[in-house]
């Protein structure tokens, strides 16, 4: 149904909650603030805050944009929603978020710093 400014008026429903927390836990595990990641996907962090909370639906353009920039298959951010079915494991799933937290540091100096506690922690 649409409402007199032409806009629909579906409500989020629970999978649209559970997509926006997955996004806010996704920011927030890789230190990225509202404003940051609002503006890395070309919106307003008052958008994203809507999308995080579950008032705004998410357009799968921006479900396609955000697991992009976390390097993450999309149904990822489905995790935890009824009926959906986690392929792979927590392994992978943990190497995914660090994937994801190397993949957007530009600092070669930062980068080697990384290589060197993964290395001490793989050592252990």
């Amino acid at each position: 149904m649409k409402s007199q400014r032409g806009r629909s008026e579906r409500k989020a429903v629970a999978a649209d909650i559970t997509v926006g927390v997955n996004v806010r836990q996704l920011r927030t595990e890789a230190g990225i603030t509202l404003a940051e990641l609002a503006a890395a996907l070309g919106l307003s962090h008052q958008q994203l805050q809507k999308y995080e909370t579950g008032a705004n639906r998410i357009s799968a353009g921006m479900l396609l944009a955000v697991a992009r920039y976390f390097s993450i298959p999309v149904d990822a951010l489905f995790e935890g929603c009824e009926g959906y079915h986690q392929r792979g494991s927590h392994l992978d799933r943990a190497r995914q978020k660090s994937h994801a937290i190397i993949d957007r540091e530009t600092s070669p100096e930062t980068l080697d710093m990384m290589a060197k506690v993964l290395r001490a922690m793989a050592s252990k």
